[in-house]
Protein backbone atom coordinates (compact mmCIF):
# COMPACT_ATOMS: atom_id res chain seq x y z
CA UNK A 1 0.00 0.00 0.00
CA UNK A 2 1.46 3.39 -0.98
CA UNK A 3 1.58 6.31 1.38
CA UNK A 4 -0.93 8.37 -0.61
CA UNK A 5 -3.53 5.62 -0.41
CA UNK A 6 -3.10 5.47 3.33
CA UNK A 7 -5.15 8.63 3.63
CA UNK A 8 -8.30 6.54 3.20
CA UNK A 9 -8.62 7.18 6.94
CA UNK A 10 -10.45 10.36 5.90
CA UNK A 11 -13.44 8.23 5.07
CA UNK A 12 -12.96 5.43 7.58
CA UNK A 13 -13.47 7.38 10.78
CA UNK A 14 -16.09 9.83 9.54
CA UNK A 15 -17.92 10.31 6.28
CA UNK A 16 -16.78 13.92 5.92
CA UNK A 17 -13.31 14.95 4.80
CA UNK A 18 -12.98 17.75 7.34
CA UNK A 19 -11.53 15.87 10.29
CA UNK A 20 -10.33 18.02 13.14
CA UNK A 21 -6.75 17.06 14.03
CA UNK A 22 -4.96 18.57 17.02
CA UNK A 23 -1.17 18.90 16.70
CA UNK A 24 1.52 19.72 19.26
CA UNK A 25 4.98 20.67 18.01
CA UNK A 26 3.49 22.14 14.83
CA UNK A 27 6.29 24.72 14.67
CA UNK A 28 9.05 22.10 14.52
CA UNK A 29 10.61 21.02 11.26
CA UNK A 30 8.59 17.78 11.28
CA UNK A 31 5.41 19.46 12.49
CA UNK A 32 5.51 22.20 9.86
CA UNK A 33 5.59 19.73 7.01
CA UNK A 34 2.99 17.48 8.63
CA UNK A 35 0.59 20.40 8.95
CA UNK A 36 1.12 21.28 5.29
CA UNK A 37 0.21 17.73 4.29
CA UNK A 38 -2.84 17.67 6.58
CA UNK A 39 -4.08 20.97 5.14
CA UNK A 40 -3.59 19.65 1.61
CA UNK A 41 -5.93 16.79 2.52
CA UNK A 42 -8.60 19.21 3.66
CA UNK A 43 -8.42 18.75 7.42
CA UNK A 44 -9.15 21.34 10.07
CA UNK A 45 -6.12 21.78 12.34
CA UNK A 46 -6.06 22.78 15.97
CA UNK A 47 -2.54 23.85 16.87
CA UNK A 48 -1.69 23.46 20.56
CA UNK A 49 0.99 25.99 21.44
CA UNK A 50 2.30 28.45 24.02
CA UNK A 51 2.65 31.07 21.25
CA UNK A 52 -0.93 31.59 20.10
CA UNK A 53 -0.42 34.88 18.28
CA UNK A 54 2.79 33.74 16.61
CA UNK A 55 1.42 30.44 15.36
CA UNK A 56 -2.07 31.60 14.32
CA UNK A 57 -2.77 31.42 10.61
CA UNK A 58 -5.86 31.55 8.46
CA UNK A 59 -7.96 28.40 8.53
CA UNK A 60 -6.32 26.84 11.61
CA UNK A 61 -7.67 26.80 15.12
CA UNK A 62 -5.06 27.74 17.74
CA UNK A 63 -5.32 26.89 21.45
CA UNK A 64 -2.98 27.73 24.31
CA UNK A 65 -1.15 24.69 25.70
CA UNK A 66 1.84 24.52 28.02
CA UNK A 67 3.26 21.02 28.56
CA UNK A 68 4.16 21.84 32.15
CA UNK A 69 0.68 23.05 33.15
CA UNK A 70 -2.68 21.26 33.57
CA UNK A 71 -4.60 21.62 30.29
CA UNK A 72 -7.92 23.38 29.92
CA UNK A 73 -10.81 20.85 29.94
CA UNK A 74 -11.93 22.07 26.51
CA UNK A 75 -8.48 21.79 24.90
CA UNK A 76 -9.31 18.79 22.69
CA UNK A 77 -13.09 19.04 22.66
CA UNK A 78 -14.42 18.27 19.18
CA UNK A 79 -11.10 16.86 17.88
CA UNK A 80 -11.06 13.47 16.13
CA UNK A 81 -7.32 12.79 16.36
CA UNK A 82 -4.25 14.09 18.18
CA UNK A 83 -0.65 14.07 16.92
CA UNK A 84 1.84 14.92 19.66
CA UNK A 85 5.33 15.94 18.48
CA UNK A 86 6.36 18.43 21.17
CA UNK A 87 9.43 18.07 23.38
CA UNK A 88 12.44 19.97 24.67
CA UNK A 89 15.35 19.58 22.20
CA UNK A 90 17.75 16.77 23.12
CA UNK A 91 20.69 18.16 21.10
CA UNK A 92 22.17 20.38 23.81
CA UNK A 93 24.41 19.99 26.85
CA UNK A 94 22.46 18.20 29.57
CA UNK A 95 22.51 20.15 32.78
CA UNK A 96 20.20 18.99 35.56
CA UNK A 97 17.68 21.65 34.53
CA UNK A 98 17.84 20.64 30.85
CA UNK A 99 17.28 16.97 31.72
CA UNK A 100 14.23 17.96 33.76
CA UNK A 101 12.87 19.91 30.79
CA UNK A 102 13.56 17.01 28.41
CA UNK A 103 11.67 14.63 30.67
CA UNK A 104 8.84 16.90 31.80
CA UNK A 105 8.03 18.24 28.33
CA UNK A 106 7.46 14.66 27.18
CA UNK A 107 6.18 12.78 30.22
CA UNK A 108 4.16 15.48 32.00
CA UNK A 109 3.10 16.96 28.69
CA UNK A 110 1.72 13.65 27.43
CA UNK A 111 0.00 12.96 30.76
CA UNK A 112 -1.76 16.31 30.47
CA UNK A 113 -2.85 15.59 26.90
CA UNK A 114 -4.36 12.27 27.93
CA UNK A 115 -6.30 14.07 30.67
CA UNK A 116 -7.48 16.56 28.04
CA UNK A 117 -8.61 13.61 25.90
CA UNK A 118 -10.63 12.38 28.88
CA UNK A 119 -12.22 15.80 29.30
CA UNK A 120 -12.95 16.35 25.61
CA UNK A 121 -14.23 12.84 24.99
CA UNK A 122 -13.94 12.92 21.19
CA UNK A 123 -10.34 11.95 20.29
CA UNK A 124 -10.24 8.38 19.03
CA UNK A 125 -6.68 8.23 17.70
CA UNK A 126 -3.47 9.39 19.40
CA UNK A 127 -0.22 9.33 17.46
CA UNK A 128 2.52 10.18 19.95
CA UNK A 129 6.17 10.72 19.09
CA UNK A 130 8.82 8.70 20.88
CA UNK A 131 12.38 7.97 19.78
CA UNK A 132 14.79 5.15 19.02
CA UNK A 133 16.59 6.31 22.16
CA UNK A 134 14.13 3.87 23.75
CA UNK A 135 16.58 1.05 22.91
CA UNK A 136 19.70 2.60 24.43
CA UNK A 137 23.16 1.82 23.05
CA UNK A 138 22.67 -1.60 21.42
CA UNK A 139 25.83 -1.97 19.31
CA UNK A 140 25.27 -4.16 16.24
CA UNK A 141 22.17 -5.89 17.59
CA UNK A 142 19.14 -5.68 15.28
CA UNK A 143 16.28 -3.86 16.99
CA UNK A 144 12.56 -4.18 16.25
CA UNK A 145 9.51 -2.98 18.13
CA UNK A 146 9.72 -6.17 20.23
CA UNK A 147 13.23 -5.39 21.52
CA UNK A 148 13.58 -4.40 25.19
CA UNK A 149 14.40 -0.84 26.28
CA UNK A 150 17.83 0.37 27.32
CA UNK A 151 18.68 1.74 30.73
CA UNK A 152 20.27 5.14 30.07
CA UNK A 153 18.62 8.53 30.56
CA UNK A 154 16.97 8.80 27.13
CA UNK A 155 15.71 5.22 27.29
CA UNK A 156 14.13 5.89 30.68
CA UNK A 157 12.49 9.04 29.34
CA UNK A 158 11.09 7.17 26.33
CA UNK A 159 9.72 4.36 28.49
CA UNK A 160 7.92 6.83 30.78
CA UNK A 161 6.79 8.93 27.79
CA UNK A 162 5.22 5.95 26.03
CA UNK A 163 3.61 4.72 29.25
CA UNK A 164 1.73 8.00 29.58
CA UNK A 165 0.56 7.80 25.96
CA UNK A 166 -0.56 4.21 26.50
CA UNK A 167 -2.97 5.36 29.20
CA UNK A 168 -5.19 6.78 26.45
CA UNK A 169 -6.17 3.23 25.52
CA UNK A 170 -8.25 3.07 28.70
CA UNK A 171 -10.30 5.92 27.22
CA UNK A 172 -11.08 3.84 24.14
CA UNK A 173 -8.50 5.53 21.92
CA UNK A 174 -6.15 3.80 19.52
CA UNK A 175 -2.57 4.73 20.42
CA UNK A 176 0.40 4.61 18.03
CA UNK A 177 3.83 5.33 19.51
CA UNK A 178 6.20 6.38 16.72
CA UNK A 179 9.85 5.86 17.64
CA UNK A 180 11.61 8.42 15.46
CA UNK A 181 15.11 7.83 14.20
CA UNK A 182 17.42 10.60 12.94
CA UNK A 183 15.13 12.65 10.71
CA UNK A 184 16.95 14.09 7.70
CA UNK A 185 16.13 17.43 6.08
CA UNK A 186 18.18 20.60 5.52
CA UNK A 187 15.60 22.65 7.43
CA UNK A 188 16.38 21.05 10.79
CA UNK A 189 17.95 18.29 12.83
CA UNK A 190 21.34 16.73 12.19
CA UNK A 191 21.56 17.61 8.51
CA UNK A 192 20.88 21.28 9.21
CA UNK A 193 23.72 21.33 11.76
CA UNK A 194 26.38 19.50 9.74
CA UNK A 195 25.77 20.82 6.21
CA UNK A 196 27.74 24.07 6.71
CA UNK A 197 30.73 22.07 7.97
CA UNK A 198 30.65 19.56 5.13
CA UNK A 199 30.17 22.26 2.51
CA UNK A 200 33.25 23.99 3.93
CA UNK A 201 35.22 20.74 3.64
CA UNK A 202 35.69 20.34 7.40
CA UNK A 203 33.17 17.58 8.06
CA UNK A 204 34.04 14.15 9.36
CA UNK A 205 32.90 11.08 11.26
CA UNK A 206 31.94 11.26 14.92
CA UNK A 207 34.05 9.17 17.26
CA UNK A 208 34.96 5.83 15.71
CA UNK A 209 32.23 6.16 13.08
CA UNK A 210 31.27 2.53 13.71
CA UNK A 211 28.06 3.40 15.55
CA UNK A 212 24.93 2.54 13.57
CA UNK A 213 22.64 5.43 12.67
CA UNK A 214 18.94 4.73 12.12
CA UNK A 215 17.87 7.58 9.86
CA UNK A 216 14.70 8.53 7.94
CA UNK A 217 13.84 11.14 5.31
CA UNK A 218 11.45 13.80 6.65
CA UNK A 219 8.95 13.14 3.87
CA UNK A 220 8.80 9.46 4.82
CA UNK A 221 8.33 10.20 8.51
CA UNK A 222 5.47 12.60 7.74
CA UNK A 223 3.89 10.01 5.46
CA UNK A 224 4.23 7.45 8.24
CA UNK A 225 2.38 9.76 10.65
CA UNK A 226 -0.47 10.00 8.11
CA UNK A 227 -0.35 6.24 7.61
CA UNK A 228 -0.55 5.69 11.38
CA UNK A 229 -3.58 7.95 11.55
CA UNK A 230 -5.26 6.00 8.78
CA UNK A 231 -4.58 2.37 9.60
CA UNK A 232 -7.25 1.60 12.18
CA UNK A 233 -5.70 -1.80 12.95
CA UNK A 234 -2.26 -0.30 13.67
CA UNK A 235 -1.42 0.40 17.30
CA UNK A 236 1.45 0.17 19.76
CA UNK A 237 5.11 0.95 19.02
CA UNK A 238 6.13 1.66 15.42
CA UNK A 239 9.76 2.36 14.46
CA UNK A 240 9.90 5.46 12.26
CA UNK A 241 13.21 4.63 10.59
CA UNK A 242 14.27 3.77 7.04
CA UNK A 243 14.73 0.02 6.34
CA UNK A 244 18.49 0.36 5.74
CA UNK A 245 20.40 1.97 8.66
CA UNK A 246 24.04 2.87 8.12
CA UNK A 247 27.12 3.51 10.21
CA UNK A 248 28.13 7.06 10.99
CA UNK A 249 31.21 6.55 8.78
CA UNK A 250 28.95 5.51 5.89
CA UNK A 251 26.73 8.55 6.42
CA UNK A 252 29.77 10.83 6.53
CA UNK A 253 31.19 9.40 3.29
CA UNK A 254 27.82 9.52 1.47
CA UNK A 255 27.18 13.13 2.48
CA UNK A 256 30.68 14.30 1.54
CA UNK A 257 30.50 12.49 -1.79
CA UNK A 258 27.13 14.02 -2.59
CA UNK A 259 28.51 17.50 -1.86
CA UNK A 260 31.77 16.85 -3.71
CA UNK A 261 33.81 17.72 -0.62
CA UNK A 262 36.38 15.85 1.45
CA UNK A 263 35.45 14.56 4.91
CA UNK A 264 38.82 14.47 6.60
CA UNK A 265 38.18 16.12 9.97
CA UNK A 266 36.87 13.49 12.41
CA UNK A 267 35.54 14.59 15.78
CA UNK A 268 37.10 12.44 18.54
CA UNK A 269 34.76 10.92 21.10
CA UNK A 270 36.67 12.72 23.86
CA UNK A 271 36.03 16.09 22.23
CA UNK A 272 32.33 15.32 22.00
CA UNK A 273 32.20 14.36 25.68
CA UNK A 274 34.06 17.52 26.68
CA UNK A 275 31.66 19.65 24.62
CA UNK A 276 28.35 17.90 25.24
CA UNK A 277 28.94 16.07 28.49
CA UNK A 278 26.44 13.26 29.09
CA UNK A 279 24.56 14.20 25.90
CA UNK A 280 27.51 12.88 23.86
CA UNK A 281 26.19 9.40 24.60
CA UNK A 282 23.19 10.10 22.37
CA UNK A 283 25.55 10.99 19.50
CA UNK A 284 27.88 8.03 19.97
CA UNK A 285 25.30 5.33 20.73
CA UNK A 286 24.63 2.62 18.15
CA UNK A 287 21.10 1.51 17.20
CA UNK A 288 20.35 -0.74 14.23
CA UNK A 289 16.57 -0.20 14.18
CA UNK A 290 14.28 -1.79 11.60
CA UNK A 291 10.71 -0.58 10.83
CA UNK A 292 9.16 -4.02 11.19
CA UNK A 293 5.68 -2.90 12.27
CA UNK A 294 5.36 -0.29 9.50
CA UNK A 295 6.45 -2.60 6.69
CA UNK A 296 4.25 -5.45 7.94
CA UNK A 297 1.29 -3.06 7.93
CA UNK A 298 1.98 -2.23 4.28
CA UNK A 299 3.79 1.09 4.50
CA UNK A 300 6.12 1.81 1.58
CA UNK A 301 9.18 4.00 2.12
CA UNK A 302 9.81 6.43 -0.71
CA UNK A 303 13.47 6.72 0.34
CA UNK A 304 14.65 3.38 1.78
CA UNK A 305 18.36 3.98 0.98
CA UNK A 306 20.53 6.83 2.25
CA UNK A 307 22.11 7.75 -1.08
CA UNK A 308 18.76 8.34 -2.81
CA UNK A 309 17.50 10.28 0.22
CA UNK A 310 20.53 12.60 0.13
CA UNK A 311 20.19 12.97 -3.63
CA UNK A 312 16.63 14.22 -3.14
CA UNK A 313 17.37 16.39 -0.10
CA UNK A 314 20.41 18.08 -1.64
CA UNK A 315 19.25 18.34 -5.26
Amino acid sequence: MGTRGSNAWLLLEREERDLRVAVTGAGGFIGRRLCERLREEGHVLRLLTRHVERDARGGDEVAFWDATQPPAPSLLEGCDALVSLAGEPVAQRWTREVKERIRDSRVRGTAGLVEAMRGGGTVRTLVCASAVGYYGDAGERVLTEESPPGDDFLAQVCVAWEAEAQRAEALGARVVRLRFGVVLHPEGGVLHKVLPLFRAGVGGRLGSGRQVMSWVHREDVVSLVLFALGQLVLSGPVNATAPHPVTNAHFTHALAERLGRPALVPVPALALRLTLGEAAGAVLSSQRVLPQAATRAGFSFRFPHLEEALRHLLA
